[in-house]
This record gives C-alpha cells, sequence and structure tokens, in this order.
C-alpha cells in the first residue's frame, strides 16, 4: 500500500521524537523490537526505513529488498514482542527513492515488553528520541492504564483516615463552593475509599492534605521555584519550595514570580497603567494546569518554576496523554490524567473547563506581544516557557528579512550553512571554521543561525547531549538559494 504524507513539513525534515525514529535498513538485535514496544506503551509512532537517522539523508529502500524487508519486520516484531504488536506497514515514495513505514499504534493491552526479557526486564518506554526500560513505577502505571484506573483514584490502604488532616482543604472547598463536605460526599468525591467498612484515604486525598503522610509518601509533589542569574541554572538569585496541600501551591508560586520579575508603569492620557514583565493570568494557568496533570506516580520529580533574564519556564512531570500531541494542544482537545482532583481542582474554580488552558494562555499573551509561547516535551515531561523575543522577530518565530540579508552577507556563515547540509557536531563545525574558542563560534556563528532558523538540533529534547548535531534547515536551504 501507498500512502502520502498529510503533513506541510516533510517527515524527512523533523527530527527523530517520541513518535517517530529513521533507519537507513534493518539494524541487528533488538532495537526494531524496542522501538516497536515503547511506542506501542506510549503514543504511538512510525519507524521510516531508508532515512539515515543521524543527518536525515534519504536513502532509501531498493525495489528488490522492499518485500523481503516487510517481511522480515514482521516476523521481527512477531517473535520478539508480547503480547503481540500488529504493524502497519505500507511503502512511500519520496524523492524519488522507496520508504518502507512501519506504524504503531498505542496499544490496549500494556504493558509490551521482549518474550526474552520478560516485563520486569524487558518493558520499554520512549523518552524524547530514545527508548529507555521502564521503572518499576511506571510499569505499574501501564497496567493502570490498561485497566483504566488514574493514580490519584487508587486507595492507599497502608494508610488510616486519622492519619492524614484535611482541614485545609475542607476549609478552602467550603469557600470556593458554599458546601460543607461529609464523610458520604469525600466518599462520593472519589477521596475516601471503603472496604469492609474501614475508611482509606486514595492518593488524591493524601495529595490534598496538610499531614506528614503526604511528604513522606510524595515528597517530589511540590512546586521548586528558582530565579536564576543570565540565562542558565549556574547562579541562584533566589529559591522557594513550595509544599503544601496540592491545591494551595498555586497562589504562592505567582507570588515568588512577583518577587523576581518587574512591574513596568505607562502613563496614558488619563491614567497610569501598570504592566508586569509576564503575563500573571498566564502564568497562573500554566501552573495550575502543571498541579492538576502533572504525573503523581513518577517518583523524584517535582514541578519546577525557573525564571531566567530571557524567559520563564515551568516543567511538569509526566508527558502528554497518549492521545495528544503538542500540536493539538489548545484545539479543544482534552484527556484528563487524574480523574479523581480534576472536578475537585473544578469545584475550587482552579481551572474553568476541560481543554481550554492553553486557549486562555494564548489570549493572556495577546497584551504582551513581545513574549512567544513555546510548548514542548523534555524527556519524560512537559514544558511551557515564556520567551522574550529577540529583536526584530515575529510571533510565529519568522525572521525578518534584513536579519537574514545579514546571515546571506556572510561568506563563513554561507559555507558553515553549506557544511551542515549533513548533520554534523559541533566540533566539526569548529574544526571546519578553523575556530578554537567556543564562546566566540556560539555568539558569532551558532547563536545567529538558530535563532533565524536556518539550522537546527538533531536531538532537540537533549540540547547538551554529546550526540547533539546540527543540520540546515529549509528555511537555510532558501537562503542559500536567494
Amino acid at each position: 500500500m501507498n500512502k502520502a504524507w498529510n503533513n506541510t513539513v516533510p517527515v524527512w525534515e523533523k527530527p527523530e521524537s517520541r513518535r517517530l525514529e529513521f533507519k537507513e535498513s534493518f539494524p541487528k538485535g533488538d532495537q526494531v523490537a524496542k522501538t516497536v514496544i515503547a511506542f506501542a506503551n506510549g503514543a504511538g509512532g512510525k519507524i521510516i526505513f531508508g532515512i539515515k537517522d543521524d543527518s536525515r539523508k534519504v536513502t532509501g529502500i531498493p525495489e528488490t529488498k522492499l518485500f523481503s524487508l516487510e517481511e522480515q519486520i514482521s516476523n521481527h516484531i512477531f517473535s520478539k514482542c508480547s503480547p503481540n504488536i500488529i504493524p502497519e506497514i505500507y511503502i512511500q515514495a519520496v524523492q524519488d527513492k522507496t520508504l518502507l513505514v512501519v506504524e504503531i499504534f498505542p496499544g490496549s493491552h500494556k504493558p509490551y515488553f521482549l518474550k526474552t526479557k520478560g516485563k520486569h526486564k524487558g518493558t520499554y518506554i520512549r523518552i524524547g528520541s530514545t527508548n529507555k526500560l521502564a521503572s518499576i513505577e511506571i510499569i505499574a502505571e501501564l497496567e493502570r492504564q490498561r485497566m483504566k484506573i488514574s493514580f490519584d483514584a487508587v486507595p492507599a490502604t497502608h494508610v488510616k483516615m486519622d492519619e492524614i488532616s484535611l482541614e485545609t482543604f475542607l476549609k478552602d472547598y467550603k469557600a470556593a463552593t458554599g458546601r460543607t463536605l461529609t464523610q458520604k460526599k469525600l466518599k462520593n468525591l472519589g477521596l475516601i475509599y471503603c472496604d469492609h467498612d474501614q475508611l482509606y484515604p486514595t492518593h488524591a486525598a493524601i495529595l490534598l492534605c496538610d499531614s506528614i503522610k503526604r511528604k513522606q509518601l510524595f515528597p517530589n509533589a511540590k512546586i521548586e521555584c528558582a530565579r536564576f542569574k543570565g540565562t542558565d541554572t549556574q547562579v541562584f538569585l533566589d529559591q522557594a519550595t513550595i509544599d503544601g496541600p496540592i491545591h494551595a501551591g498555586i497562589e504562592p508560586c505567582i507570588a515568588f514570580v512577583k518577587k523576581n520579575t518587574r512591574l513596568a508603569s505607562k502613563i496614558g492620557e488619563v491614567y497610569r497603567k501598570d504592566k508586569w514583565e509576564y503575563p500573571l493570568k498566564a502564568i497562573r494557568e500554566t501552573v495550575g494546569n502543571a498541579v492538576i496533570h502533572r504525573d503523581y506516580s513518577i517518583l523524584g520529580s517535582d514541578i519546577k518554576l525557573a525564571i531566567f533574564d530571557d524567559m520563564i519556564e515551568i516543567t511538569s512531570p509526566g508527558p502528554l496523554p497518549d492521545t495528544i500531541s503538542v500540536e493539538e494542544l489548545g484545539t479543544g482537545r482534552s484527556e484528563i490524567r487524574n480523574r479523581i482532583l480534576a472536578p475537585i481542582f473544578k469545584d475550587l474554580k482552579i481551572i474553568e473547563a476541560w481543554g481550554t488552558g492553553i486557549q486562555k494562555i494564548k489570549q493572556a499573551l495577546k497584551y504582551y506581544p513581545e513574549i512567544e509561547l513555546v510548548l514542548h516535551e523534555v524527556g519524560h515531561a512537559f514544558q511551557i516557557q515564556f520567551r522574550k523575543k529577540i529583536a526584530d522577530r515575529t510571533s510565529t518565530g519568522q525572521v525578518p528579512d534584513k536579519y537574514r540579508t545579514r546571515i546571506v552577507q556572510d561568506a563563513d556563515k554561507v559555507k558553515l550553512l553549506k557544511y551542515c547540509r549533513e548533520a554534523r557536531l559541533l566540533k566539526e563545525m569548529m574544526s571546519f571554521m578553523k575556530l578554537k574558542h567556543r564562546e566566540t563560534f556560539m555568539n558569532n556563528y551558532m547563536r545567529p543561525l538558530l535563532e533565524a532558523n536556518c539550522i537546527s538540533m538533531t536531538i532537540p529534547d537533549k540540547p547538551k547531549s554529546p550526540s547533539q548535531r546540527y543540520i540546515i534547515t529549509q528555511d537555510g536551504e532558501a537562503l542559500l538559494h536567494k
């Protein structure tokens, strides 16, 4: 079967990601099976044979080998993966070359694993563009997904109700709704589980409590706030840990942002108008979404709010749900990860309606044309950045012609762009340009080319990876052809 790409961006120009992997040919060992398993355990994905994974060069598969390769892949998946995974395999013609596409859909019988290793040593998940062995906690989460049980609904049967205090939550709930929560209502909300007349709190109740049990069982159910000097994390100027009932952590975060950003005043015709450096409504919405949508089953990871000279960055543990991609955010589509907490947060007026968070953030940003919104998955987490735009850069990320003209007029940058028609390591690029001082090279060459979107990283999820390479983009090629 032959299919057409349904995307305006050619697939070979995209970097490998959570849902995409390239193979020039069929590799030895279990590499393909691991990727298939990781895709089935996650959001699904495509393995495209006939494209180099490092340079994204389309090499194609000889027609004489297509059907034998298809059979090899099918047999490999059937013999290596458990439970059975049924791929869709089809042929795609690109640039007078033929590719073989193996499409894997999110599985309904998770966890999937290597037959030879078993569930506990052979379950793989996709983190960025790599396959990783799943931890015990992640395997448990995959099993909950199969049974359609959310982590916050799980009862903590080793904890008695009298070991936790919901005093702060009950007070805040009454203030927001006017309703007093009785024991029966707490059961109906999914905060109490009853077994043989014994009452136990669910994970949701523990996350909302103000007892030591929350810190003992969920030590990372907190928000770490930091103000850094400059644009990296080398020097702290201020920091705070927001470590209380999870619903009560949002306003302290906003207070931290106010403390560490500027309030500017603009004199109007009649009144003076005050405007914060960043849109606080958007920041509040982002923090609220991070708290309600984070994956609390991931131990060792907390929500992070970082303020730099050039941006505010909020990182929440857990990737996007399998059915939603970054591109679909803001379209109204929604999938609730924490099914007990979500309606409670709605009652508390922390969230208003499902699927509207990104829309509200973008609405708030209309009054901040100097700030751009960047959404992406970083490893096994989701990150939102509020970046200050570089001079002359528009909200679409495009750079005006006068900025790019400077690049075209610089013979050295043009030479470097041509060199990057194949993916190159930073040290290779410096050697090619006969430069030894890294900072000078970054300031004079790399940053201008990256900011102008003339080159891109091959591993964008791991900008500091020792395997990081840089390759020319469509915009870079278009610039060379001017």
